[in-house]
């Protein structure tokens, strides 16, 4: 991929700066959750993106709104905010085109995603590529979870207390484990 036009924007929201990176079609490449402070956002998505340049937001600001209000009040639909994945190898796709579909407020299981995409056990692949997505929250990793609901990993900056708090914000609440669980 060409990332000599390839354009990013910093969005603050309730739970820190996020990036979104889009090409000449306006079209998103990359999103990010928090990643420290916003010099290190920018700094990270220069890394991987190398050529991007910091833009206004004003060809993607539908997807910046939508995404600001979704990580400020767990409303809100990123599903047609338009993803560019060229790069994204054909089974991440059709796995991140299930997730996209799960609406905010509701959750899969990792399990239930490999079933859906007709490989019932892929489940840990499923896992891996939520572990690789480019497009957080955009594909809404947060909302695919382990079995018995658990929470399961999270790369994003916090790990599981990220997605538990983004997952709250929507409304969804995961028993936690008492102290007689553990």
């Amino acid at each position: 991929m060409d990332h000599s036009r390839l354009e990013f924007a910093v969005v603050p929201t309730a739970i820190g700066e996020c990036a979104l990176v889009w090409n000449e079609d306006a079209e998103i490449v990359g999103s990010t959750l928090p990643h420290g402070s916003a010099d290190q956002l920018r700094g990270a998505v220069r890394g991987w993106y190398p050529g991007a340049v910091e833009a206004s937001p004003a060809p993607v600001a539908a997807a910046a709104e939508a995404l600001k209000h979704l990580l400020d009040d767990g409303v809100g639909d990123l599903a047609e905010v338009p993803l560019n994945m060229s790069a994204v190898p054909d089974f991440d796709r059709r796995v991140y085109e299930i997730v996209r579909a799960i609406p905010p407020g509701e959750t899969r299981t990792y399990g239930e995603v490999a079933t859906e995409l007709g490989a019932p056990g892929a489940a840990q692949a499923v896992g891996q590529a939520m572990g690789r997505n480019p497009f957080p929250p955009i594909v809404p990793c947060h909302r695919v979870l382990a079995v018995g609901r658990r929470v399961g990993g999270f790369s994003a900056r916090g790990g599981t207390r990220t997605k538990i708090r983004m997952l709250e914000t929507e409304g969804v609440y995961l028993e936690q484990p008492t102290l007689f669980d553990l």
